[in-house]
């Protein structure tokens, strides 16, 4: 089983169109092909992004936002850092997704934020887009 960890742009992608591949992902969950895996800190940072006035966009209320995260929350991989890495990342919340990315053991992170994972290869972790995850999964 693959392990992998959803950075927060992919999930807002997937709250504002069901047509693309941040959705198709979200929609697969759960997989017996991969595991997500989240951490305290990086809930809480979905929480506080999608609840935001600028992506409640009508199709879901701030209710059913914090209903599917508590789910999301439920068949994840919980995990809890306990080191790290910073400063590795030139932002401070992308280095909470890496270090619960090498908590995890996780091979990929899947974001569409590619440039600022640069230089995580040293942990053996992989940044891709989702649409290039969907397509390794067809191969899995």
């Amino acid at each position: 089983m693959i392990n992998i960890v959803i950075d927060t742009n992919v999930l807002v992608s997937a709250l504002k169109s069901d047509m693309g591949a941040s959705y198709a992902l979200i929609s697969t969950l759960p997989s017996p092909k991969f595991q997500f895996s989240i951490s305290v800190p990086l809930y809480s940072e979905y929480q506080d992004v999608l609840t935001r006035k600028e992506h409640l966009t009508g199709a879901s209320t701030e209710k059913e936002i914090l209903a599917f995260l508590r789910y999301l929350c439920k068949i994840a991989n919980r995990k809890k850092i306990f080191y790290l890495w910073r400063p590795w990342l030139k932002d401070p919340k992308d280095d909470m997704v890496l270090e619960l990315a090498v908590a995890a053991r996780s091979k990929y992170i899947v974001t569409y934020n590619l440039k600022d994972f640069a230089n995580i290869q040293k942990f053996g972790i992989k940044a891709i887009t989702p649409g290039k995850f969907l397509r390794i999964l067809k191969e899995v």
